[in-house]
């Protein structure tokens, strides 16, 4: 069954709006930040996210983790850090569509924090808020065939994918099919749908914004719940999206460097060889000197190979 939402007049300004933005930052050249940029957004993605879980260590903390330096503090917080490093890194390798991919990506994340991480929960749970339920999970038998469905949604409905991608977080919220960690495969998921259309969202802090609303994305979790139906977290969702490629587009004036444009020439190219013409068209803020400095450059550094020599010259980028 698809999972039930409206389809309202503010989700479809939201989608304008952000559908815009993308094209902005596609043309500024923002799909893949600078390199700083990437690894800076990255560690307030997974500081955001384990924050709102209750994780106690600081931005300047996870970067130490990240760099591979010593850090005191509480073991259980040290390998949630570690192993939202390593879930992120593998953001590309998860399969958005696929109920054993989302598991193999919960077992990263989860290693050595739960008894069975990548199991489907086999028994009953509920969210506590003080002394009351705030939320009662369906039954564990229903887990599983819930999960296939929304997967199902996910790979055939044809609704928009920023969408379904907000229903998604926020059907995995109400299943809550694992033990723990549901929070945060959540937050994680929608990424990993977003990223595989749309290259920005890999580095894009979300989680951050969402950190920062933490009462209202609780509170449309809870009305969503109260209603029957997720349109009021889309809603939110769309609102946050809308927010971080805002923050992003802010950051035009960040220096985009050589290795950088490399980078997103070889996400452009793939395995298609090109001209310096071509790559001039898709750089269209630097000179001609430039893009012969920054090919130049490439096939020194291995990461081009030249093929032909003067006006038919051609590049292609190594495996």
């Amino acid at each position: 069954m698809k999972p039930p939402y409206e389809i309202t007049s503010k989700i479809l300004n939201l989608i304008s709006t952000i559908s815009e933005k993308i094209g902005e930052i596609n043309s500024a050249n923002l799909q893949k930040p600078p390199t700083e940029l990437r690894k800076r957004n990255r560690i307030k993605t997974i500081h955001s996210s384990l924050v709102i879980e209750g994780n106690t260590l600081t931005e300047d903390q996870i970067t130490a983790i990240f760099e591979n330096k010593r850090v005191v503090g509480p073991e259980k917080d040290i390998t949630e850090v570690k192993n939202a490093i390593a879930v992120y890194d593998r953001i590309n390798d998860f399969n958005n569509t696929r109920l054993d991919s989302f598991c193999k990506a919960h077992s990263l994340l989860m290693k050595g924090l739960i008894d069975s991480p990548g199991k489907l929960r086999s028994q009953s749970v509920g969210i506590m808020k003080g002394d009351t339920i705030a939320h009662l999970a369906p039954p564990y038998q229903q887990v599983k065939p819930l999960m296939t469905d929304l997967f199902k949604y996910l790979k055939n409905d044809k609704d928009l994918l920023l969408i379904k991608s907000c229903v998604f977080h926020y059907e995995v919220e109400f299943i809550h099919p694992f033990i723990d960690g549901n929070g945060r495969m959540g937050r994680l998921w929608q990424t990993v749908i977003l990223s595989n259309n749309y290259p920005v969202f890999e580095f894009l802090p979300v989680e951050s914004i969402i950190r920062q609303r933490q009462n209202d994305y609780y509170n449309s979790l809870s009305r969503s719940d109260k209603e029957g139906k997720s349109t009021v977290f889309i809603e939110f969702m769309l609102e946050i999206i809308e927010e971080a490629l805002e923050s992003l587009l802010k950051s035009q004036n960040i220096y985009v460097g050589q290795k950088d444009r490399l980078f997103l020439a070889q996400e452009l190219f793939r395995v298609d060889s090109f001209t310096r013409q071509e790559y001039l068209r898709f750089f269209k803020n630097i000179s001609t000197a430039t893009a012969s400095r920054d090919l130049k450059y490439g096939v020194d550094e291995g990461y081009l190979v030249k093929m032909g020599d003067k006006r038919l010259t051609k590049y292609k980028f190594k495996k």
